[in-house]
């Protein structure tokens, strides 16, 4: 149950992924559209705002379509077979329910429409965000998982494959539509509710939000915690980061406070962790660190130090000491609660969730001419707490002695040793041999030795069962989890971390885990595979 919960968290981020360039030229489309900032130039009706206008208009892409994103990027992440044709099932069965509730309400109700009507790929219907995106998209998955591969008799043939999996969606897309009208009022009345239990825990409501954010990250499950909150309608109609994206020019030219004009914002404060904790963290590791391996322990902690700050991607530096000093990871939970209940606190709030890449583009650029001043003394509170992290961090790993990066038996961060002169201390098989089973099901196919290496270890190619890759790590179904390789020979190959949970493991490998899933496909003979 727990890896099939994984691969729903991992398929929700993929998404995600648009929004780092969608948000920079929404941003930027923002500031230079601001008569404020840019001053005459940016008057209405100059050449000056009519081309920012266009490309805004592409910019709103990812934002304004967030709904048919998610219906393609379930099946990418949960189809066991044929996932192309998977995600034409999807799109198609979700845009058939779009049509269907829009058509009940019409039809039935006439004139008495009901509050949530939106518009998605130019059908009005009602808005059941991505909850009524994964409800349909899952049963299609299922379906398609099931039913795919059904041959029916000769003179049925044109109805096999996705003509059969479409037919049986759009059947329930009909029973769907019907229950999504009839509930509508109920779940609308409860969702207002939500939102007001929400909206007024306050700071201590952040806090607990972020806290339990970060606890979810070893697991995978993060994405499934923050997802209905920033991408739908838990907190506000369409979700934090879309709400937030089309209000930015209201909120350019407000004098009001940031938590004034969007409350409903203040959950998406689980960044400033990321930005500020994160050189804490590093410095503590470094000041702790035999003066002889510090070099080689700097080229590894620079870029995982980096990748938190700019882009978000926190594991390379969380798995880091997951496992060496899980008290470490508890200070670390409680002090991103603590930030972010700060922040929080002062009053500042935005789409806070990613790197300083992605807070710059929603937040520091469109609106540093209103609120800089905001943001200066929310970085002077991040600032205190790298103090904190580096300090608190640094009194634990003294005090315990634990074995975090530099401080452990013979690991290496400066280089990606030849693997396979490493021995399995359980077992029996050397590297060597993993590596032969895995070149030979590579072939003639381009699979690096890294990724050769990672397969060996799996147990591999005959043991892994499927992969499939998150930002930042590689999700594995394994058939026989003994057959894998322990932490140390992982570590050898400059693998971050490994989390085992049964049959599923989780290889942290840094950004280029959508790379190493890819190779590691191509040297099982075929696409990315899945249960």
């Amino acid at each position: 149950m727990l890896q099939r919960f994984q691969r729903l968290g991992g398929a929700l981020f993929t998404p995600v992924l648009l929004f780092s360039f969608a948000g920079l030229i929404v941003g930027l489309g923002t500031l230079f559209t601001t008569p404020q900032v840019m001053g005459p130039i940016a008057v209405e009706d100059t050449l000056w705002v009519k081309v920012w206008r266009v490309l805004l208009a592409g910019g709103w892409t990812a934002f304004n379509q967030l709904p048919l994103l998610f219906s393609l990027a379930l099946p990418m992440g949960l189809a066991k077979t044929q996932r192309g044709r998977c995600c034409l099932e999807s799109l198609a069965a979700y845009l058939t329910f779009d049509y269907l509730v829009g058509a009940i309400v019409t039809v039935f109700l006439g004139s008495d429409v009901p509050a949530g009507m939106v518009s998605i790929a130019g059908v009005r219907t009602l808005d059941t965000g991505i909850i009524g995106t994964l409800a349909v998209s899952g049963v299609t998955v299922a379906l398609h998982n099931r039913f795919f591969d059904v041959r029916l008799p000769q003179w049925l043939g044109v109805f096999s494959g996705t003509a059969f999996v479409y037919l049986l969606s759009f059947a329930a897309a009909v029973g769907m539509s019907i229950v999504t009208v009839l509930a509508w009022p109920f779940w609308r009345e409860f969702l207002e509710a939500l939102r007001s239990c929400i909206l007024s825990s306050g700071s201590w409501g952040v806090a607990a939000f972020v806290a339990i954010d970060r606890a979810l990250t070893p697991l995978g499950l993060h994405h499934l915690f923050y997802a209905p909150v920033y991408y739908d309608n838990v907190v506000v109609d369409s979700g934090i980061y879309v709400t937030w994206a089309h209000q930015l020019p209201q909120l350019a030219s407000s004098g009001r406070s940031l938590a004034q004009s969007a409350p409903w914002a203040a959950l998406s404060a689980t960044g400033w962790s990321k930005v500020f904790g994160a050189p804490g963290i590093a410095l503590a590791f470094y000041a702790t660190c035999p003066q002889n391996r510090r070099r080689k322990l700097a080229a590894f902690l620079v870029p995982a130090t980096l990748s938190s700050m700019l882009c978000g991607i926190t594991e390379p530096l969380e798995f880091a000491f997951l496992f060496a000093g899980p008290q470490l990871f508890a200070l670390h939970v409680a002090l991103s609660a603590l930030l972010a209940f700060t922040v929080n606190h002062m009053g500042v709030v935005g789409v806070f969730s990613g790197g300083l890449i992605e807070m710059a583009s929603f937040n520091f650029i469109p609106l540093a001419a209103s609120h800089g001043m905001e943001y200066l003394r929310a970085a002077g509170v991040g600032l205190a707490f790298t103090a904190i992290y580096f300090v608190s961090f640094r009194l634990l790993i003294t005090r315990f002695d634990l074995k975090t990066p530099g401080r452990g038996d013979g690991l290496d961060f400066s280089r990606l040793p030849d693997w396979y002169h490493s021995v399995r201390s359980e077992g029996g098989r050397d590297a060597s041999d993993w590596h032969s089973a895995a070149r030979t099901h590579a072939g003639e196919t381009h699979v690096s030795p890294l990724a050769q290496g990672i397969l060996g270890g799996l147990g591999g190619a005959g043991n892994v069962v499927g992969i499939t890759p998150c930002m930042t790590r590689l999700r594995v179904t394994v058939a026989d989890p003994a057959a894998v390789a322990d932490d140390a020979s992982f570590a050898s190959l400059g693998v971050l971390g490994v989390f085992r949970a049964g049959s599923s493991v989780q290889v942290v490998v840094g950004t280029r885990a959508p790379e190493l899933a890819e190779e590691i496909s191509s040297a099982l003979g075929g696409d990315a595979r899945d249960l």
